[in-house]
């Protein structure tokens, strides 16, 4: 009989000898572990990414890891096209795959695609025995291997016992239930941190090195893996540290008997090779062999650190030995506002006059942070400290500027900032506004909420050079469109600036510009782009080839635009009806709620929201591109966003600790049935009277391959069914709005900036975790659910949370019947605005939606049928309906066209 070896195969065979004393899995063809690798994905270059896994080959790595979860992408499609791509390159293809994903659809979709003998990475206990032996039986129909995760129905495995007990309970099954050969069975027994500073992960390498010795002894032929990466969490960003501590963990892993581990080929640290003290330090973390083992690797690493990043630079005071100007420079660049009063004293005290000093060292040290800026290598949290320093300074100068009654320093141009009327969200002006006044412009900001009347009588008695006009929810469009028209109906021409997270370069083109041909009406996509643009458009030299420029790219997008929507087909609101989701309701049995009507939620604890926060977002709103944890490491924000990162941390345990924030909520079921495109709610389980009703709309674009045109209705079980909808309204509270304009008032923009960026985080936080509470108490209908913070924040559980004013269903005016159902203002004291903007601004709504094949989508653009259907369901007219769906019709409003 042939000897007990793992065999695999690409287009070359690969077995396991015990000569090979480990496999290196190549790990950057991942997209959730390569941002590079994913965003070719996205991208659909290929190409590229084929020379990603070519890379991986030419660097040792013996079996690479294929990756597709992403959630922008349909992971089983691109599974699919990239083997199939990749088995046209011999190079690439001579060594096996490993098909890696959490959805059990797109590893089923790679097997059936892939040469050779493939490896399957993951399968585990995690939803019991029975899809446990289904999936593995399938890998053994395949003929593939098997990692398994120490994972089960009660979570991941992070001590020695629970790692051999589930390592074992699943050898038991695969080999003794199903026949799995034990040489195909690859166990991952979690490589979890350390050197957290938590003490209970002090021991996590440990227990992974015992764990595969006992493995090694005790379940035959069997095999250990891991994610290599994962261990060294803790330093990201110090990647000599990180490859030290790898290899480190390498050489004692693989003694007790680990023989495979996905790492980067291409960054393995030699172990003799590593700096005596540095081995020391990282064995001594990972063997836990001292109790100050954490606190020693953290002073032994900045000195191995590319660069020792700002704290080691505050440390570092040679600076204060420098010029007072020069001085003044170095605190503008790195923040620093701990001497700059007393800089500032020592530089008016030997210039003429104290607007000299504004000119003078202040404007030169904020022109080398725009400088930098400018050229990347510094990032927007950084740019609000730099203003920060700089106000400071200014409000030292003021009183004696205010002495001589100088009028100030002549600015490079003034600008009127307003969030339109309806909308309270601020944030993304804000920090616009601070980047432009650290350029010289002089802002004022109306704040939000602004109806267009202010906006032009301040703009003429202030006699501005630019307006710009911020906002977040879909009927700040339309609002930004009558401000447009305003302007040219009283005859301004100075240039109009649009921003926000709704707005787009197309509906500028589209909409906005066409509306304003007096002046210039300009997208500006984010606070870096802001400067350049407010320079162009007041530059005379500029100024007239650089509109001209616009409105010719702008003719040509809103061409552009139009051919394409004119070449996508529609189907009349009959047709896409017919083509509704079809779902079996005969067996479906809903969960009722533990009590219908509505209850407050009060029990909220700041420190267990905040353990539920999604920080991509926060990272996004400082305009740092990349998913968190990743971004921490990368190459070129990596140092900005960690130290954003930590001060994010160090104020949040302010507002934890200080209770600053009140948060509360409210939640509520009703039955429900679907009628038609509508959900009817009743005030009973007989479902005799109607309580209220929601409004749906349904997507009319053409589908291909047999796809539906889906309204949210067709989640909810149609009449004499029971189905049941819920509710929700949170809010951190407006708590926020004086907090941060008490920082405001203390000249630190930065600080007040960060507030509303974590009351927002919070907010959302308390969504999750409210809807969690909904799934497994509330309602119930998951009891058994045991999503890890990375599935929640992938929404990898059953059920959605679709929010009136969203893709889903845009129309905002179906927040007042929500609100209605909830009593939601005196309930949480969040109110609704005339634009259907929620006050305070970070506070959330939504409703709940059960049924397990309930997803997310976009209705898109509707016709004039559906328009007027939907009118007549919800009482309104089809001129009022039309103005809240604007942004959605595909047709030319009357009111509009007049």
């Amino acid at each position: 009989m042939p000897e007990r070896l793992l065999r695999l195969s690409g287009l070359e065979p690969f077995t396991l000898t015990h000569d090979i004393p480990f496999v290196n899995v190549g790990e950057r063809t991942n997209v959730t572990g390569s941002a590079r690798f994913r965003k070719l994905i996205t991208n659909r270059d290929y190409a590229a990414a084929l020379e990603v896994a070519r890379d991986q080959v030419e660097n040792g790595a013996q079996i690479i890891d294929i990756n597709m979860d992403e959630g922008l992408i349909d992971s089983q499609a691109v599974m699919v096209e990239f083997l199939n791509l990749l088995a046209a390159e011999p190079d690439i293809a001579r060594v096996p795959v490993m098909i890696d994903s959490s959805k059990w659809e797109v590893i089923e979709a790679g097997l059936k695609c892939v040469q050779g003998k493939p490896v399957v990475n993951s399968i585990s206990l995690k939803e019991g025995e029975e899809q446990f032996r289904h999936q593995a039986g399938l890998c053994l129909a395949y003929g593939a291997a098997v990692v398994v995760m120490a994972f089960d129905e009660t979570g991941q495995a992070d001590t020695l016992q629970r790692k051999t007990d589930i390592c074992a309970r699943a050898y038991r099954i695969l080999t003794e239930d199903l026949g799995f050969p034990p040489e195909d069975i690859i166990f991952d027994p979690n490589i979890f941190a350390v050197a957290t500073g938590i003490e209970e992960h002090n021991n996590y390498g440990v227990d992974f090195i015992e764990a595969t010795r006992w493995i090694r002894q005790n379940l035959p032929h069997a095999h250990v893996s891991g994610g290599v990466s994962n261990l060294s969490f803790s330093f990201r960003g110090n990647e000599p540290v990180r490859e030290a501590m790898h290899a480190v963990f390498l050489y004692h892993a693989i003694q007790a008997g680990m023989d495979m581990g996905i790492v980067n080929a291409g960054q393995l640290a030699v172990y003799d090779q590593i700096d005596p003290e540095l081995r020391e330090a990282c064995e001594d973390v990972v063997l836990n062999r001292r109790d100050d083992a954490t606190e020693r690797l953290l002073d032994v690493a900045e000195r191995f650190r590319g660069e020792a990043g700002q704290k080691a630079r505050e440390k570092d005071l040679s600076w204060r030995e420098w010029p007072v100007e020069k001085r003044m420079e170095h605190a503008l660049v790195n923040g620093i506002t701990e001497y700059i009063e007393g800089d500032t004293e020592e530089a008016r005290l030997a210039a003429a006059r104290p607007l000299d000093v504004i000119e003078g060292p202040l404007m030169a040290g904020m022109n080398v942070v725009g400088d930098l800026f400018g050229a990347g290598k510094m990032f927007l949290p950084q740019v609000v400290k730099s203003a920060r320093v700089m106000k400071q300074a200014v409000a030292v100068l003021l009183p004696y500027m205010e002495a001589e009654k100088d009028g100030g320093r002549e600015s490079a141009g003034k600008i009127l900032m307003a969030t339109v009327k309806g909308d309270v969200h601020d944030i993304g002006k804000n920090i616009v506004g601070v980047v432009l006044a650290c350029n010289n412009y002089e802002v004022i900001d109306l704040g939000v909420m602004v109806p267009s009347q202010k906006i032009l009588e301040v703009a003429r008695e202030q006699k501005v050079d630019v307006i710009g006009l911020s906002g977040l929810i879909t009927p700040s469009l339309d609002e930004m469109v009558h401000v447009a028209n305003e302007m040219e109906r009283e005859g301004f021409d100075i240039p109009l600036l649009i921003g926000g997270a709704t707005t787009s370069k197309v509906h500028t083109a589209v909409k906005i510009s066409p509306r304003y041909n007096k002046g210039a009406a300009v997208y500006v996509t984010d606070a870096s782009r802001a400067v350049g643009v407010v320079s162009s458009l007041l530059s005379p030299a500029q100024n007239a080839t650089y509109v001209d420029g616009i409105r010719a790219e702008y003719a040509d997008v809103a061409e552009r635009h139009e051919r394409a929507e004119a070449a996508k087909q529609r189907l009349p609101l009959a047709a896409a009806r017919a083509n509704a989701l079809k779902v079996d309701w005969s067996a479906y049995r809903a969960t009722a709620p533990s009590f219908t009507g509505s209850r407050v939620i009060d029990d909220w604890d700041l420190a267990e929201i905040a353990s539920y926060i999604d920080w991509t977002p926060f990272f996004q709103t400082w305009e740092l591109k990349g998913v968190y944890p990743r971004i921490l490491d990368d190459e070129k924000q990596g140092e900005a966003a960690r130290t954003l990162f930590a001060e994010a941390q160090e104020m949040l345990t302010r507002i934890i600790e200080g209770k600053w924030f009140r948060p509360r909520a409210v939640v509520g079921f009703w039955p429900a049935n679907t009628v038609g495109d509508d959900v009817r709610l009743f005030t009973g389980e007989d479902r005799t009277q109607v309580l209220d009703t929601l409004h749906m709309l349904r997507q009319q674009v053409t589908k291909r391959g047999g796809r539906p045109n889906v309204a949210l209705s067709d989640f909810v079980a149609p009449e004499g069914v029971p189905d049941y909808v819920g509710g929700f309204v949170v809010t951190a509270g407006p708590e926020d709005h004086e907090i941060a304009a008490r920082y405001e008032r203390a000249n630190d923009d930065y600080a007040a900036i960060m507030v509303k960026a974590l009351s927002d985080r919070i907010a959302e936080a308390m969504a999750e975790m409210l809807h969690q509470r909904v799934r497994k108490e509330l309602w119930g209908y998951a009891p058994q659910e045991n999503c890890s913070k990375e599935e929640l924040i992938a929404e990898g559980y059953d059920g959605i949370r679709p929010a009136p004013g969203y893709p889903a269903q845009p129309d905002h005016t179906e927040k007042v019947t929500l609100f209605k159902l909830l009593d939601a203002e005196s309930s949480t004291g969040v109110k609704l605005t005339e634009s259907m903007a929620m006050w305070p601004g970070s506070s959330v709504s939504g409703l709940y939606i059960g049924h397990p094949d309930a997803y997310y989508f976009g209705v898109a653009k509707v016709e004039e049928d559906q328009v007027r259907d939907y009118a007549a369901r919800k009482g309104m007219s089809v001129e009022e309906t039309e103005r809240w769906l604007a942004p959605i019709l595909n047709y030319t409003r009357k009111d509009a066209a007049a």
